[in-house]
């Protein structure tokens, strides 16, 4: 295939090149530490958005930023997410400081997840780009449309 190599995701062709850019040819200096993807603060911002930028999380701090929910109050309201996933993701959420789990000593225990500070301040953003999204939702399809039409113009084509 000479310099092309094809792509993991859905056979699509990548070349080579285009992902040889250096830093330089971008204008960019390599000495700000928040270049380099070798640099502590770069791997702690990846690590943040990570977390941050996965669906359920998203879709969670947006639920949230409404008040506190209960557990199978949020597995209803987000769905196709599993009870093993929602859990996992809420451990995260809360590990990282932006959900607070308030356990309610009843019988069966009651358990709510809440934003905390840092969670609010996060569901902004959150809460704007949903915004952006449902906005934009019907560029985006024709946008789509127009792309799948194309690739189905190529396919038939060869």
């Amino acid at each position: 295939m000479g310099d092309r190599c094809q792509s993991l995701q859905e056979g699509t062709p990548r070349i080579l090149a285009h992902t040889q850019v250096t830093a330089s040819a971008l204008g960019l200096d390599m000495d700000m530490p928040h270049l380099d993807p070798q640099s502590s603060d770069c791997r702690a911002v990846s690590a943040v958005l990570a977390r941050i930028g996965d669906k359920w999380s998203v879709l969670i701090v947006a639920l949230l930023g409404d008040g506190p929910k209960r557990f199978n109050e949020i597995k209803r309201m987000v769905g196709g997410i599993s009870q093993r996933m929602l859990t996992l993701t809420l451990r995260g959420l809360e590990r990282d400081g932006l959900v607070k789990r308030t356990v309610f000593p009843t019988v069966p225990p009651r358990v709510d997840y809440e934003l905390t500070p840092l969670g609010r301040s996060l569901w902004e953003p959150v809460d704007a780009l949903g915004a952006w999204a449902r906005a934009h939702q019907p560029e985006i399809e024709a946008a789509r449309q127009r792309f799948d039409a194309r690739a189905e113009e190529t396919q038939t084509a060869a």
